[in-house]
């Protein structure tokens, strides 16, 4: 059995695909054009896919009140650092960093939409 995908509803699918492309090395595999605006997002190996949409028959998460431990998008990556910047520089917030005993560099902030993502290069590779 393979993971395929997780979803989340979100308030601007369209921009919010965009900007993940932009930063994350993301593609579009699949999208709608009309309502919900469903974008599915792979990340640069195409195995994980993320899936945004606006379904307004559910409520639409507050992503700005949840504390990034209930809920976060990982990515692993080379610099975590400069990444932050770049990002804050395009509507990111920055929330947290914290460095580990193994050698991990987290760094935790919000999209412009409010969903929290957490850059890591970790210092023991996860797989």
């Amino acid at each position: 059995m393979k993971f395929e995908h997780f979803g989340i509803n979100v308030p601007h699918p369209q921009a919010m695909a965009a900007w993940y492309v932009r930063h994350f090395n993301m593609k579009v595999v699949r999208s709608m054009q009309d309502t919900p605006y469903t974008h599915f997002l792979a990340d640069d190996s195409g195995r994980v896919i993320m899936e945004i949409y606006a379904n307004e028959t559910v409520d639409i998460p507050d992503y700005n009140l949840m504390h990034p431990l209930k809920f976060h998008i990982a990515f692993e990556v080379i610099d975590p650092q400069e990444l932050s910047e770049n990002l804050k520089k395009d509507g990111a917030i920055f929330f947290e960093e914290v460095k580990t005993d193994d050698g991990s560099h987290l760094m935790m902030l919000r999209d412009p939409w409010g969903i929290p993502i957490q850059l890591c290069k970790r210092g023991k590779p996860m797989v």
